[in-house]
């Protein structure tokens, strides 16, 4: 399929926002107005025109692993713990990020409270060490509190390190059931092909959901290990256990991981229906010389490798959301950044399945990577593909280290404005749980100007808009355009306060606006202009 590009340079829209080391030399990864108008139903189809210009997935993934991001280093004290996680989210709403992606299970341990799995090694220093208060509790209130989404981020197989499973705590699932560990390349996996794991794994998940107002499940390119020389993955036992009906391993270990996903999904689905789940696995499915359906590149092949199967999640619909890792520049002869997004454009049009862009931000100073341009770029391209929703960056850290200069220059070119997030996978009819922002008040102190309102029912978080008088004079009429002075331009961002300061000194009447769980939009209320 051909991808559609684009016709305007506004935010792609989600589909579901209805009324709505490296092989061949690549580098692999270091680890509406929405909802129909309550005030008049016949705007519902102005509504939903609106929404595709402000939805957009701008996320980052912030990484506990080896302490890449966070905590900057193990052994911290709870306060300074929970210092850091601020300085993160603030930086992440500074750097104009709507979802942070949070590395909860590193290690088939856990960074949150579990009676499951033990704390991890990567909060005090010690596996099972009590950090004294339940990081992903914490994180995810802050988050919401800014108007962040926040994403658990899982490694559904990893135990760690030879050395790290020398020191696993007593509780470590792999300690009390060892037939679950598989060792390979000087690290230990736990087998995907023992039901047992499976259903381990989608318990341990589906417990953060069922616990945490979490707002997605997330998992990065981990499925079976990358390959490397000389080494098998010993997996005889559970491979004649279970083998039954297979007459090819490869075939075998893509459906173990083809059914752990589905069955992940469907447990998301029946416990909290608007909690995302995507993956983001490594940027080549196959190369057209091994499928003629490929992609256009000569590189590893995660079909192969890993035995992930990315397009029949996306054909039957296992997943919400793809992030594929495209960490390539454009022009790359063996994985060149614009075929890919292509290729992968093509593969979720026409499902429910939305793609965002997996960005190397770590990559920036490196060959290929230099000067201000070297993330733009990359959205100069991909940003105008019709099907891509928004992008994810690794890692956290490089955004404010040896990629800062570079994504500040992304943001003037491509984030001049505040985008809200995708909406969550609902039916085309769903109405918003929320209504109107009531009692909104509005005063200028010391030239900013503090709004406040009461808090709605069923609100997640809020929108804040601010607009010039021909828009309100719309907003006002009733008519068809009413939704459309609730555009990206008139956003000024997403709290989960219901306060507002606006420090600019542009004038205007302001709006609030209530999301939902589905991150549906409620109707407006009235706009109030503090100099009228």
């Amino acid at each position: 399929m051909t991808p559609r590009r684009r016709q305007d340079t506004a935010p792609h829209r989600s589909r579901r926002w209805v009324a709505v080391a490296a092989a061949s030399g690549i580098v692999l990864s270091a680890y509406a107005i929405v909802g129909a108008a309550q005030a008049d139903p016949a705007l519902a189809d102005a509504g939903v025109q609106t929404a595709s210009d402000k939805r957009q997935m701008r996320g980052a993934w912030l990484t506990t692993v080896g302490n890449i991001d966070w905590p900057s280093e193990p052994g911290l004290s709870a306060d300074e713990q929970r210092e850091e996680m601020d300085r993160r989210l603030d930086e992440a709403v500074e750097l104009g990020l709507n979802t942070v992606f949070l590395h909860v299970r590193p290690t088939a341990d856990a960074v949150y409270d579990s009676d499951l799995e033990p704390w991890s090694r990567y909060l005090t220093g010690e596996q099972g060490g009590d950090p004294g208060y339940d990081p992903l509790e914490y994180a995810v209130a802050q988050a919401h509190e800014r108007g962040l989404e926040l994403h658990a981020w899982f490694n559904p197989y990893r135990v760690g390190m030879d050395s790290d499973i020398a020191e696993l705590a007593d509780d470590h699932p792999v300690r009390e059931n060892p037939d679950w560990l598989v060792r390979y390349g000087g690290e230990g996996f736990l087998d995907p092909g023992n039901p047992e794991v499976q259903e381990w794994v989608t318990r341990v998940i589906t417990d953060v959901v069922e616990r945490y107002d979490i707002d997605g499940v997330h998992f990065d390119d981990f499925f079976y290990p990358y390959p490397k020389d000389g080494e098998e993955f010993d997996d005889d036992a559970s491979w004649k256990a279970h083998g039954d009906g297979f007459d090819d391993r490869d075939d075998w270990r893509r459906d173990n991981v083809n059914q752990f996903v589905a069955g992940v999904h469907e447990r998301i689905q029946e416990t909290k229906p608007h909690v995302r789940f995507g993956i983001s696995p490594f940027g080549i499915w196959r190369n057209d010389s091994s499928d003629p359906t490929g992609s256009p590149t000569s590189g590893l092949q995660s079909y192969e490798a890993q035995h992930a199967d990315t397009r029949t999640w996306i054909q039957e619909g296992s997943i919400d959301y793809v992030v594929p890792q495209l960490y390539w520049e454009r022009g790359f002869g063996i994985a060149d950044y614009e075929k890919l997004a292509d290729w992968w454009a093509g593969e979720v049009e026409g499902t429910d399945v939305d793609l965002y862009i997996g960005q190397g931000a770590y990559r920036v100073g490196e060959s290929g990577w230099r000067g201000e341009d070297a993330l733009s770029t990359q959205l100069d391209y991909s940003g105008d593909l019709e099907e891509v929703g928004g992008d994810v960056y690794f890692s956290y850290k490089s955004l404010t280290g040896v990629a800062e200069e570079a994504f500040e220059h992304l943001a003037e070119e491509h984030y001049s404005d505040p985008a809200l997030p995708p909406v969550a996978d609902v039916p085309a009819d769903t109405e918003p749980r929320t209504g109107a922002v009531e009692n909104l008040s509005a005063s200028v102190s010391d030239g900013d100007t503090e709004l406040e309102w009461e808090e709605a029912e069923g609100a997640r978080s809020y929108a804040v808009y601010r607009l010039g008088a021909d828009e309100v004079e719309l907003l006002e009429s009733g008519g068809e355009d009413a939704y459309e002075a609730l555009s990206s331009d008139n956003l000024l961002g997403v709290t989960g306060r219901t306060s507002w300061s606006d420090s600019s000194d542009e004038e205007g009447a302001y709006v609030v606006t209530a999301l939902d769980d589905n991150r549906l939009e409620g109707s407006p209320g009235e706009a109030v202009d503090p100099r009228s």
